[in-house]
């Protein structure tokens, strides 16, 4: 099983919108597709930043020419990292955005932890039958 953080906003137009679940722990995505998996959040700031190292790390090892295994060793390492402090990324956001984490639920997948979300809250389970 998964553990979400669910993030709630409740004053919004679209109640499909005012919720929102992020996986916690390691994110696989931003550990192969950092850059892309940032935009495709919309952290630009993380975007820029996560090019910016990339740009950085190429260019120190165009220059320094480190054996293969340093060079491995350094881009996993950030790939590591980046894997590791995605979600949290995103929970930040997600705070600047004005949600709030309103709970923690575990479930197989995100649907079935929104699922089991929902059934806690018939009030707002209520508000995405209509």
């Amino acid at each position: 099983m998964n553990t979400y953080t669910v993030h709630l906003r409740r004053h919004g137009l679209d109640p499909e919108r005012d919720v929102v679940l992020v996986k916690e722990g390691f994110s696989w995505p931003a550990f192969f597709l950092s850059f892309l998996w940032a935009l495709w959040h919309r952290l630009w700031l993380a975007a820029a930043l996560i090019l910016a190292a990339h740009i950085a790390i190429s260019a120190g090892i165009h220059y320094l020419r480190p054996d293969p295994l340093t060079q491995a060793t350094v881009v996993l390492g950030v790939a590591a990292i980046i894997g590791y402090l995605a979600n949290d990324y995103r929970q930040e956001k997600l705070a600047q955005l004005g949600f709030a984490v309103d709970a923690v639920v575990s479930g197989l997948n995100k649907d079935h932890a929104l699922r089991r979300y929902l059934d806690t809250d018939p009030a707002l389970a209520a508000d995405f039958s209509s």
